[in-house]
């Protein structure tokens, strides 16, 4: 029997495979319908994707978590570097109500001018920063006549505090005036030391040569070029001159010893041999630290600590010239002044600008205090000779500084012109307590009452069951009784007398806190290499 069998489509089985069955005609009209659903639903897929990363994008964003502290962010008091501070009562600061508050207030405004004339002043980082503005606003247009209503005007306006270095309670004075010296405008046998002014190649960071006095700290440079910059001549090369034959010359003194002096008070009077007068202030420096001669003299046990003052260094010198060349130039500083249009009545001029007041300027650290700042200084003091102690209870004015004047209880008395000022001065080496006046817009004490307080300390049952003790100096368990807490004393070879052996008593069980154990150091675990996995690449091939 030939041909296909009747039972058997002629469709029926494809070649190739024999398990496949023939496609009706409806079932390819439905797989085509399917197919072309599928097809749709891909092809729309990406846009139902973009569309859903647009709406999420359209969401309003939910404000991020913000942790909130426990306590608000709030004003600490002032802070002084290396101070502390505590207040004090008016009647509690021994002669205050005895000073004569008319010429402090006259020297507080002195100090106001320059204040009160910024119209924007700068940020201060010091802790008083511009809080003397309100004060020296209200002593502007204030002129007194009375002590007792310059003595309300501080009490109304500031608040006092007792101040000193951390550690310490009392502060320390020195003084310094303002020297009057022999000079000549021109050199000749008798005038030979000059007194130079800033050179043109003197450089510090920061400052330009039109600054009318350079800073008297910080890095000072001899600029050679345009870009070059070496140390600038120590007092030694100057002395041989380094910079003479320049026109640096302002004047020339007589000695050595008078330039001396008048580099370290920062300023001088220089009587001319034509009758004239010279007035010299500082302008700048060579950039090396001060050191003082009369502790050179102190160390070497020439002069006795007991018996140092200025006068005792000049005389040593004029009568050792030959050594005081050496001792001089042991302080490698050097200072260049200026002349300023003062007349013989005018006093010298401080740091802040302003005419320093007898008995009433101080020098203080300038990278602590603020010019104007007054201070009530108490202390006994060498004034009427070099054995007395005079009772010395002064508000005085902070309104100029000086290289040697460091610390926050630190202070350089300023008295005056003049031989007999010298000689008050030059003793002046003391210890005092020193009472700073603060604005009352910087009240620490206000500040404080907002300030939350510590919380509470553990209780004398929790602390025992968790001392803080260090684990390294922690005694060993084996080493410590249980019931006494106490090590156990080495045993002698003889057993102890009857009479040694102390009356049995009820011992009481103390409870030992255990030293915390530390958690175990994590295990040291080697890194294992392990090779990169191997990607395999798998064909596929299609049929066509």
């Amino acid at each position: 029997m030939s041909g296909h069998s009747p039972a058997t489509r002629a469709l029926a089985i494809r070649t190739g495979s024999w398990l496949a069955l023939e496609a009706r005609p409806e079932t390819r009209r439905l797989a085509g319908f399917a197919f072309g659903v599928i097809a749709l639903a891909c092809s729309l897929a990406p846009l139902d994707a973009l569309a859903a990363r647009h709406a999420r994008s359209q969401k309003p964003s939910h404000p991020p978590f913000v942790r909130h502290l426990p306590y608000p962010q709030l004003e600490l008091p002032f802070q002084i570097n290396g101070g502390q501070y505590a207040p004090v009562a008016w009647s509690a600061i021994a002669g205050w109500s005895e000073d004569d508050h008319l010429a402090a207030y006259n020297a507080f405004r002195v100090s106001c001018r320059p204040i009160s004339a910024q119209r924007t002043p700068p940020a201060d980082p010091k802790a008083l920063g511009a809080s003397l503005r309100d004060p020296c606003l209200v002593a502007r247009g204030l002129e007194l006549s009375d002590e007792v209503k310059a003595k309300a005007f501080f009490e109304e306006h500031f608040l006092p505090l007792r101040i000193s270095r951390l550690g310490e309670g009392e502060g320390f004075v020195t003084g310094y005036y303002e020297p009057i010296v022999d000079g000549s405008r021109t050199e000749n046998e008798v005038y030979k030391v000059p007194v130079y002014r800033r050179p043109s190649n003197l450089f510090v960071r920061g400052t330009t040569q039109n600054s009318a006095g350079l800073p008297n700290k910080g890095q000072v440079f001899r600029k050679i070029g345009r870009r070059k910059l070496v140390p600038y001549y120590d007092r030694a090369e100057i002395e041989d001159g380094a910079i003479e034959g320049r026109g640096l010359e302002i004047c020339f003194l007589k000695e050595q010893t008078d330039l001396l002096f008048s580099q370290i008070q920062g300023s001088a009077r220089v009587s001319l041999d034509d009758g004239s007068t010279v007035r010299i202030n500082y302008d700048a420096h060579n950039g090396y630290p001060y050191t003082a001669v009369g502790r050179i003299l102190i160390e070497r046990n020439i002069i006795p600590k007991d018996q140092m003052s200025m006068q005792k260094i000049r005389e040593w010198m004029e009568e050792n010239p030959n050594e005081a060349d050496e001792l001089r130039r042991q302080n490698k500083s050097y200072v260049f002044f200026r002349e300023v249009q003062l007349s013989d009545k005018d006093e010298a001029v401080g740091a802040q600008g302003v005419p320093l007041t007898p008995g009433r300027s101080i020098a203080v650290d300038k990278s602590l205090h603020v010019y104007g700042t007054p201070f009530f200084i108490e202390g006994e003091l060498p004034i009427e000779s070099v054995l007395s102690k005079t009772p010395f209870r002064r508000l005085m004015i902070a309104q100029d500084t000086g290289s040697a004047i460091v610390g926050p209880a630190r202070a350089d008395l300023y008295f005056g012109a003049g031989l007999e000022a010298g000689k008050v001065a030059g003793r002046m080496r003391h210890n005092a307590r020193f009472v700073i006046l603060v604005p009352k817009s910087l009240d620490p004490v206000a500040r404080g009452r907002k300030l939350p307080v510590p919380d509470d300390r553990p209780s004398e049952k929790i602390a025992k069951l968790f001392p803080q003790t260090d684990p390294k100096n922690a005694a060993k368990p084996s080493e410590v009784t249980s019931a006494t807490n106490t090590r156990p004393t080495a045993q002698t070879s003889a057993p102890p007398s009857p009479a040694a052996v102390p009356s049995p008593a009820p011992t009481v069980q103390a409870a030992v806190a255990k030293p915390i154990p530390l958690p175990e150091p994590r295990p040291k675990v080697e890194a294992v290499s392990v090779k990169p996995h191997q990607r395999h690449l798998r064909r596929y091939r299609y049929r066509r």
